[in-house]
């Protein structure tokens, strides 16, 4: 796909993976909807920093486990920019909680999980169909996790829900087709903000268990997820349904 005057909405786009990939497609001149939940100050930042590139730009509140919000949010990309080409469905959330302590996971714990990660994207996605079938080339990429494929993660409601993401891509690849492909990129360890917060003091040595058990030596940076994503979308027009892990060979030891 040529990115030139085509336009995105990127979930959980004022931080971490969503800004590197807001910033990347508007490098290459894709208008960019970046949404956010809570972090307004980091969305606005991505989204005037994108608009550098010369491309149209919106910060936009929605949270995504609200279908009512997924609708009108991309109605707004549909009707400021004209069109909506991309969606990437990177909005997630977690809590750590060791998988030994089940006692632990509470249901709001598995509500917000699973309402954030795998019915937030699956509304989205819906939303987005008919703007998306109408650019004739769309595009859905999912941010699921390796922790949906071998059940290591922070919790295991968030193993689940990035497992069920993964079920959720090739079912939507399925039913999208032929104007929409719909395909999954799936992290390892991310070095980056949401997993300080997220595991705290436990951050540093888990980091460099991670960079211990990969063949590459090293974890992901946002922008390795970035380009991934960029991949998926400028390159083959045959490719949908996938799962693409970006993990250094982590899932080989």
């Amino acid at each position: 796909m040529e990115l030139k005057g085509k336009a995105a909405v990127i979930t959980g786009g004022g931080t971490g993976v969503g800004r590197a990939t807001a910033l990347s497609l508007a490098k290459l001149g894709c208008s960019v909807l970046v949404n956010y939940s809570r972090s307004q100050k980091e969305a606005e930042e991505t989204a005037a920093e994108a608009a550098k590139f010369g491309v149209k730009t919106i910060a936009y509140k929605a949270d995504v486990s609200v279908d009512a919000e997924c609708r009108a949010m991309i109605k707004k990309a549909a009707d400021d920019f004209g069109r909506l080409d991309i969606l990437v469905n990177n909005a997630g959330t977690t809590r750590l909680v060791p998988h030994h302590e089940l006692d632990s996971v509470t249901d709001e714990d598995w509500e917000r999980i699973l309402m954030v990660n795998l019915k937030g994207p699956f509304q989205c996605s819906r939303a987005a169909k008919e703007a998306l079938d109408a650019s004739g080339d769309g595009i859905i990429i999912n941010i699921a996790s390796i922790a949906g494929i071998k059940a290591v993660g922070t919790s295991i409601p968030y193993c689940n829900s990035k497992a069920g993401l993964i079920n959720q891509t090739i079912a939507l690849a399925r039913v999208l087709g032929p104007t929409i492909r719909v395909n999954c990129i799936a992290p390892g360890f991310i070095d980056g903000e949401w997993l300080k917060k997220s595991l705290g003091k436990d951050y540093d040595a888990i980091k460099q268990i991670a960079e211990g058990s990969a063949p590459l030596g090293k974890v992901c940076k946002p922008e390795d997820v970035a380009d991934a994503i960029l991949s998926l979308i400028t390159g083959s027009k045959l490719i949908t349904g996938q799962i693409i892990a970006v993990e250094g060979g982590m899932l080989l030891s």
